[in-house]
């Protein structure tokens, strides 16, 4: 299945409860219970469920609080399967409606509980079986961006113009695909200090993104991948015989499509080589730490450092509006996109991702143009307004815009004001979607998106924890 999906409305919940999303035996209140029932759920971590009581005791939203308890749970409900596998964990992640897992959204599906990990050594265990499954992905290929649990299983995309094989559900390129399982990796060594994920084997893939990295930053040519693919979808294919357009080396790490899965216009996509710095810096500390691997931290630190270096000289530009800001994209020889895409990395969420502070003046003025009409795809409506991108189309907000613009923010109006957006535009469903028509919440896309669910509820729960009056 794709992740490209066709309107649904809110009228469709008999839809949604044959799906097994949502149960409505038991109302409470105004509000049915769509929660997966206990018995059907994947895992339950007590300090989940303890975090959830707390904040539908600790606020007077009932609507909001209901949707916590549908959303912050939703990818261990529904998502996980955690086993173990030669003596070790062992934790593959669906995105919800499509049964393969992605490196970028399992490692955000489960961010959100890695502060709960303390309170919790089950799931510590699963968090650390998302680590080795991320890494032995990346071990078979480390271009795929999507992964069957099983490598013999074959799907719609085998015949896919690339090094398709099975085991792979797509690969398409994407920088930040190879990012996010160091963002979890070492986000779980900080919260745990635990190093047993961290063996030969994580060492391996680790060093197969560094080798990535350097191959796609296309010095001495195109680099061993290319991806072509039969469709009417132009965002699906890459142009000029599977290459993209030309970009002219400048250190700059070649990304053939977005986060969204969508191509990319200019091959250098700058909110993921922002990430890519941040995370290989990440990934030389921890390798440092495990003394175990010298030579590998020291050449992704230098890697970090040098596109570091080029995203100085090359991801800025002056708008006339707004001052300097940041491109979404360049090529190279001095043509530049502006605009951003809500799938994550963006321009928008590049502090969330810990690129730089909120307070860079730089991307304070790109958060201007992006939360504005001179982004292309900022859209403004009846149900709200947010960024969405080419993957949903015109006229289509993805709620993950909202939350990012939310978490990202100092301002407790602008924070107020995504969280009652957010509440507004669940369709009466319980859950968050892909993306809403901007006139019509109840025009929306994919029922069961559990990394919309849990980044929602993350930011939930970092509002009550630092500005709970913001939730009444």
């Amino acid at each position: 299945m794709n992740r490209r999906t066709f309107i649904q409305t809110a009228s469709l919940t008999t839809a949604a409860v044959s799906a097994g999303q949502f149960s409505l035996a038991k109302p409470a209140a105004d509000y049915p219970v769509v929660r997966v029932p206990l018995s059907q759920r994947n895992f339950r971590s007590e300090a989940v469920e303890k975090t959830i009581l707390a904040v539908k005791n600790g606020i007077k939203n009932p609507e909001m609080a209901w949707l916590f308890e549908n959303c912050f749970p939703n990818t261990l409900d529904t998502t996980v399967d955690h086993s173990m596998l030669d003596g070790r964990p062992d934790t593959y992640v669906i995105t919800g409606d499509i049964d393969a897992m992605w490196l970028r959204d399992s490692t955000a599906q489960v961010w959100p509980y890695l502060p709960l990990m303390s309170q919790d050594k089950p799931l510590q265990q699963l968090v650390a079986g998302v680590i080795a499954r991320q890494a032995r992905c990346i071990r078979f290929d480390p271009y795929a961006n999507a992964f069957y649990k099983e490598q013999t299983k074959t799907g719609e995309w085998k015949n896919d113009a690339t090094d398709m094989k099975p085991g792979l559900h797509e690969r398409k390129w994407e920088i930040d695909s190879l990012c996010y399982p160091i963002r979890l990796a070492y986000f779980y060594w900080k919260r745990t200090g635990d190093t047993t994920p961290f063996d030969a084997s994580w060492q391996e893939a680790m060093r197969l993104v560094v080798q990535t990295f350097r191959e796609q930053q296309r010095k001495t040519g195109k680099g061993p991948y290319k991806f072509e693919r039969r469709t009417s979808w132009a965002t699906d294919g890459v142009p000029l015989g599977g290459y993209g357009y030309p970009a002219k080396p400048n250190g700059l790490i070649c990304s053939m499509f977005r986060p969204s899965d969508d191509a990319t216009i200019y091959p250098y996509l700058i909110p993921a080589n922002f990430f890519a710095v941040t995370s290989l810096r990440q990934m030389a500390e921890l390798l440092t730490a495990l003394k175990s691997n010298a030579s590998l931290a020291n050449e992704a630190r230098t890697m970090a450092n040098e596109v570091d270096a080029a995203l100085k000289q090359h991801a800025v530009t002056t708008h006339p509006k707004y001052g300097k800001v940041y491109a979404y994209e360049v090529n190279g020889y001095g043509s530049y996109n502006l605009m951003d895409d809500a799938n994550v990395p963006s321009l928008l969420a590049m502090p969330y991702l810990g690129a730089m502070p909120v307070s860079d003046p730089i991307y304070q003025n790109t958060r201007k143009l992006l939360l504005s009409d001179d982004n292309p795809f900022f859209f403004r409506g009846k149900a709200g307004e947010g960024i969405g991108g080419p993957h949903a189309g015109i006229d289509m907000i993805w709620p993950l815009s909202i939350i990012i613009r939310g978490l990202t923010s100092t301002n407790d109006a602008e924070i107020r004001q995504c969280l009652r957006t957010l509440q507004s535009i669940n369709a009466g469903t319980g859950f968050m979607h892909e993306a809403f028509h901007k006139d019509d919440a109840s025009k929306f896309t994919r029922k069961w998106f559990a990394w919309a669910n849990t980044i929602f509820g993350e930011f939930v729960l970092k509002t009550f924890n630092e500005r709970r009056s913001l939730l009444s």
